[in-house]
């Protein structure tokens, strides 16, 4: 065993994954005085050389994650591969007593999610998702005026996303480019400003003619949500001009009046007096900013810090892969739809809970 388990540092972190971002995660570690980058695992040697040249580390390089956490008595792991290889990558970490952060989505199927989170709780460990767009100073007041009962009881909530980017590569490639690779983060983004999970969703998925897309770049999702609220999603990844942000631009309608949030400024609501005019044909309204002002860090450096606080409290993470699984399962819950042209009751999707 290499002399980096005498290190006093708590986290011994085995970086999976030497691409560009991981970087990103090696550079958030290695600000961090609680942890110690002991080893970079990649299928390419080169790649984790020269991650190791660029950063300084002075770490084991290796190919093999077994051999790495074997070598260095690692017990984190930070999980920065393609989907297709996140099950491997957590059930290896995990069988061998390390904790895992890990980049989204959870999966490649819903199935592997759902193995991952049993095999992770037979072993008494923790794999933390990112989902960095819950980090956002906008969102977080959007979600606070809520629970402030702003707008009152919400009802029905819809995002719009059109975007037009050309990425080349695999994505324009995929059978389901924007669900699979871009919806995730408005679904989990759906379930933090409500608070609630999926019941149902039907989905129509399509490419329209002008997309330079493979797959279906479009959708439109209608979601019954745990608390009553129907969200609908409107998307594409083939639209040109007039963009929205790529956080969506939200409306969330309540009892007492309407939030909205254009994923680019603050977000506001408008809301009936609380004496509105008796026998008015349409009341007036008036606009409510939020009262308090979100200070935590933003982006992956705000659910880093979640991650890192979660494991030294020793509690679950906000985006622990047991509560993931219910924005993985609105993400395969539409596509099942999508086949099948009908609705789809999420229950289904995580039976093998």
């Amino acid at each position: 065993m290499s002399e980096a388990v005498q290190a006093n540092k708590p986290f011994r972190a085995v970086q999976v994954g030497c691409g560009n971002m991981g970087k990103r995660w090696v550079k958030y570690a290695l600000s961090r005085e609680d942890v110690e980058i002991v080893a970079l695992v990649d299928i390419y040697p080169a790649a984790a050389e020269a991650m190791a040249n660029e950063l300084g580390l002075t770490c084991g390089k290796f190919t093999s994650l077994e051999e790495a956490i074997r070598a260095t008595g690692a017990n984190l792991v930070m999980d920065v591969t393609i989907p297709e290889v996140h099950k491997s990558v957590v059930m290896t970490a995990t069988a061998l007593g390390c904790n895992v952060i890990g980049e989204k989505p959870m999966a490649a199927s819903m199935q592997d999610a759902i193995e991952m989170k049993n095999f992770v709780n037979q072993h008494n460990k923790n794999y933390i998702v990112m989902q960095n767009r819950r980090y956002n100073k906008q969102i977080r007041e959007a979600r606070g005026m809520i629970e402030q009962n702003v707008i009152g009881q919400p009802g029905f909530m819809k995002a719009d996303f059109f975007l037009g980017p050309h990425f080349g590569g695999f994505r324009e490639a995929m059978d389901n480019p924007l669900i699979l690779d871009m919806a995730i983060h408005t679904f989990d983004q759906a379930r933090f400003l409500l608070g609630a999970n999926p019941v149902s969703v039907y989905c129509h998925e399509f490419n329209p003619p002008y997309s330079w897309y493979k797959g279906n770049a479009s959708a439109v999702c209608i979601f019954e949500m745990s608390d009553g609220t129907v969200f609908s999603y409107n998307g594409s990844w083939s639209a040109e001009g007039a963009p929205t942000s790529w956080e969506s631009a939200w409306r969330i309608v309540g009892s007492k009046g309407t939030l909205i949030w254009d994923g680019k400024n603050r977000p506001y609501a408008e809301v009936v007096p609380v004496e509105p005019a008796q026998g008015a044909f349409m009341n007036e309204h008036m606009q409510v900013y939020p009262s308090a002002v979100w200070e935590g860090r933003e982006g992956h450096d705000g659910c880093f810090e979640e991650m890192f606080t979660s494991l030294i409290e020793g509690r679950k993470a906000e985006t622990d892969c047991s509560d993931n699984l219910n924005s993985m399962a609105m993400v395969f819950g539409a596509i099942e739809s999508a086949k099948r042209g009908e609705k789809v009751q999420i229950s289904s999707i995580l039976s093998n809970l």
